[in-house]
């Protein structure tokens, strides 16, 4: 997969992927693992990652990786979102939510972002097109990494979304490190990915990236959720250890 991500553009890959998937998920059907966001079995699960490739990483389902399969039992489990009527932005939309988002027909469903071809808003984050308090829920994951000025894209969500909001906000995030790291003049891709993570991320955060939201305005929440799973079902869903599911509120 890796050599993929490089050779062609993230879009290409969208498209190809759902010519493919039939096939791709008739070929890895089986028992050994389930993905629960379309409750099909599988004998195994893809590879996948940058620096260093994660064993049953990608469902051959919904090419959901570990961190949406977390989101999606968060959502089903801990929450009424999925069955309330509210008006929803995903930001930078996954490929594994797409069609399940699109289809629940309580939700008044956005999706924006710069080139994704799944997006209704092309968009720049630091500069959103929508009113003051227009959203009941943003759904921004993967995404703030990426951006150089974190702080204005925070804002933006504050901004769009009501009081009494809720902002979905997965990151990638070293819970052993207090503070940020970034450091803009390194540009080379090697160099990110050696020390951010990728080779398209300018920082890895710490766990101050709860202050740096509230700093914008929001309450936030640090949501173990993996830690209320039995080792089984994280086994059977691939989901990562101890990863948290930040959210921020207005």
């Amino acid at each position: 997969m890796k050599w993929l991500l490089i050779l062609f553009p993230r879009e290409f890959l969208i498209r190809m992927s759902l010519l493919f998937q039939p096939i791709i998920k008739w070929y890895f059907k089986g028992t050994t693992l389930i993905d629960p966001i379309n409750r099909n079995g599988y004998r195994k699960f893809l590879s996948y990652g940058y620096d260093k490739l994660r064993e049953n990483a990608l469902s051959p389902g919904t090419f959901s990786l570990e961190r949406h399969r977390l989101l999606w039992l968060y959502l089903e489990r801990k929450t009424n979102l999925l069955n309330s009527k509210i008006k929803v932005l995903h930001v930078a939309p996954e490929q594994a939510f797409y069609k399940k988002f699109k289809n629940i027909l309580s939700w008044d469903y956005i999706t924006t972002d710069l080139n994704s071809p799944l997006a209704d808003v092309k968009a720049d984050l630091t500069n959103l097109p929508f009113e003051d308090n227009h959203f009941d829920l943003i759904l921004c994951n993967h995404v703030l990494e990426h951006i150089t000025d974190d702080q204005k894209a925070m804002s933006e969500i504050f901004r769009v979304l009501k009081k009494g909001g809720k902002a979905i906000l997965q990151v990638p995030m070293d819970q052993n490190r207090a503070h940020t790291f970034e450091d803009f003049s390194i540009t080379d891709p090697k160099e990110r990915t050696k020390n951010f993570g990728q080779y398209d991320h300018v920082r890895i955060y710490g766990v101050d990236f709860f202050d740096r939201l509230e700093k914008v305005g929001f309450k936030t929440e640090k949501n173990d959720f993996s830690a209320e799973l039995t080792r089984e079902e994280i086994e059977k869903f691939a989901l990562p250890k101890g990863e948290w599911i930040p959210l921020g509120i207005k």
